[in-house]
């Protein structure tokens, strides 16, 4: 993994979505979701009321790695391995303890299996999931499918019809409603 660690801005907020890990123009401009995924991610938030500085400003971003993976030798970006995301696990849970969010949007099979079973996304995206930590508190998962360039399941059906889904259980949700008329 190459660093420097990329974290957004600490944000308390009934919010947390979580990430995979950065890639080049993240790990240069030390910000999530700076480049071709991020502007995919935020035209899907733009679409139900929140704009890129709206919701870098009212949403913890977080990533299931802070470092940059390096290169897929087939092309794209390398996924994080398992000792890798072991590594890197306490950094995002202790957020997330911290934070003890209302909804946690993880966007990716890599962010989606850390808090859930995900063996296919179609199983997973577009619906609502309970979550319960270890001492209790709970809250609402909204999985999203990974926002990259590469990616082309958000992009044709099943895929595009789960993702218009989930944005609308997204929207419709209460602590989005809430930052929405800012009274978080």
């Amino acid at each position: 993994m190459l660093g420097p660690p990329v974290h957004s801005v600490s944000v308390v907020s009934p919010i947390m979505l979580i990430g995979q890990a950065p890639g080049t123009r993240e790990i240069e401009q030390k910000r999530p979701f700076c480049w071709t995924a991020g502007k995919t991610l935020f035209g899907w938030f733009a679409s139900i009321g929140l704009d890129e500085q709206a919701f870098r400003s009212q949403v913890l971003m977080s990533a299931v790695c802070r470092c940059f993976p390096g290169k897929n030798p087939k092309g794209g970006d390398r996924v994080p391995d398992g000792d890798e995301v072991d590594r890197c696990a306490s950094w995002w849970r202790t957020e997330m303890a911290l934070l003890r969010p209302r909804l946690i949007l993880p966007v990716g099979k890599l962010a989606i299996s850390q808090l859930m079973d995900c063996k296919r996304l179609n199983d997973v995206v577009g619906q609502q999931w309970s979550y319960r930590s270890e001492d209790g508190w709970e809250a609402d998962i909204v999985p999203l499918p990974h926002s990259s360039g590469a990616s082309t399941w958000f992009k044709m059906d099943p895929g595009k019809d789960l993702l218009a889904r989930a944005l609308e259980l997204i929207a419709a949700h209460p602590c989005w409603q809430a930052l929405l008329s800012g009274k978080r």
